[in-house]
């Protein structure tokens, strides 16, 4: 992988609409991939021949090969040239789903999984790349509207990959991701301008750096641990509502699957957001404010989940679900544009490690979820969801504007 210097001439200094488009797919694309396989645990897991308890490895060794990525792959995004790095990480990505498709016994499936999960990091690369890329009236907007396709890709994968699965069985779910994500290297190396980091730093050095980011930014640690209980609670939601939908409601794996395609209503919210970031760079009491309200609007959407029997019940939790997913687009927009401001020069490492502990959270809040609908049902779900960005606004609440 070179990294020869590319002249500053390649990086336009205006954002074109198409790349952007380009760059919100690619994003999409990319982190659909840590998600297809949640909903098809029951098939994959008979296929391989899992046993019940080692099933939960399909979803955990691909959110494990994410984590390691955030830390190991995307600080690469402030050492090596983008465009190369990004499409070498993809046609791997693709590779590997291609592995996962044609598997027919665990253990190179499990493997395919934690590589699936490592390379889809790259859209983390692209964040960033997009915030060097767009002119700095505008930066809030640009990354919004890339954020945008990353949470339309989160939202739509599960949707997406029950209902390829209901009549084409779960290999075709990776087939297709296969051949989508080798298509979009090739359209990454072609059309990406590209960009190379002014740093002389070593890879060593890189990743000693982030525990001194770390300790250094405040405003780093302030917007990743607010995020972590507001994701937290949008991964307990959309881990304990499929079990509560079809235990208590009779639903199938059809209507989850439009239950959660409705809640695709809330990244609406993604452009507007980027337009509040930026406005709050100006004033930032309108930035803390959009974000203490994010995490209120998060909270909120719990205790609407509980209202209501039968039909009535299933249209307040459909409401709940659009908040939330508006509330995480919001925070996680504005957050991003603050931790972006910290330099260009360290973009990427400080976006790894506020993608690396929200993440963290919403494996947590997973975890949560699936706990509290064993031990209480429903009711106790949503009040542990409602304690995780209750705990978030507090926190926030009480410290200096960030």
């Amino acid at each position: 992988m070179s990294a020869s210097a590319a002249p500053a001439e390649a990086v336009p200094r205006t954002m074109p609409l198409w790349l952007t488009l380009v760059l919100a797919t690619a994003c999409g694309l990319l982190v659909a991939n840590l998600y297809y396989a949640q909903p098809l645990t029951g098939p994959i897991s008979d296929s391989l021949g899992l046993t019940s308890g080692a099933a939960g490895l399909i979803v955990t060794l691909t959110q494990a090969g994410y984590g390691l990525g955030l830390l190991l792959l995307v600080p690469l995004g402030d050492l090596l040239e983008n465009r190369r790095l990004v499409a070498c990480i993809v046609a791997a990505c693709a590779l590997a789903l291609a592995v996962a498709a044609m598997s027919t016994t665990a253990l190179p499936f499990l493997l395919a999984s934690l590589a699936t999960g490592a390379c889809a990091v790259a859209a983390q690369i692209l964040v960033p790349y997009a915030a060097h890329l767009a002119p700095e009236p505008v930066r809030g907007r640009v990354v919004g509207n890339v954020m945008s396709g990353l949470l339309l890709g989160i939202m739509l994968a599960r949707p997406g990959s029950s209902f390829i699965t209901s009549f084409a069985g779960w290999h075709a779910v990776f087939f297709i991701s296969a051949a989508l994500t080798a298509v979009l290297a090739v359209v990454l190396w072609r059309v990406l301008p590209a960009r190379r980091p002014q740093t002389s730093m070593r890879y060593g050095g890189l990743l000693l750096s982030m525990a001194r980011l770390w300790r250094s930014q405040p405003v780093l640690r302030h917007r990743a641990f607010a995020h972590a209980g507001l994701f937290g609670a949008f991964s307990l939601f959309w881990t304990a509502m499929p079990l509560h939908l079809a235990r208590d409601f009779g639903f199938s794996q059809s209507g989850i699957a439009l239950f959660a395609l409705a809640g695709v209503a809330g990244a609406v919210v993604a452009p507007m957001a980027g337009r509040l970031a930026d406005a709050g760079q100006k004033r930032p009491g309108l930035a803390r404010g959009g974000m203490l309200a994010a995490l209120a609007l998060g909270a909120a959407s719990f205790p609407l989940a509980l209202l209501g029997s039968g039909t009535p019940a299933i249209v307040a939790m459909l409401l709940a679900g659009i908040l939330l997913d508006a509330a995480v687009t919001l925070n996680l927009i504005l957050s991003q544009r603050a931790v972006f401001a910290l330099g260009d020069a360290i973009r990427s490492r400080v976006n790894g490690l506020f993608m690396a502990v929200f993440f963290v959270g919403g494996a947590i809040g997973s975890a949560l979820g699936g706990w509290a609908m064993a031990r209480g049902g429903w009711e106790l779900t949503a009040w542990v969801g409602f304690a995780l960005p209750a705990a978030a606004l507090l926190y926030s609440a009480t410290r200096r504007a960030r």
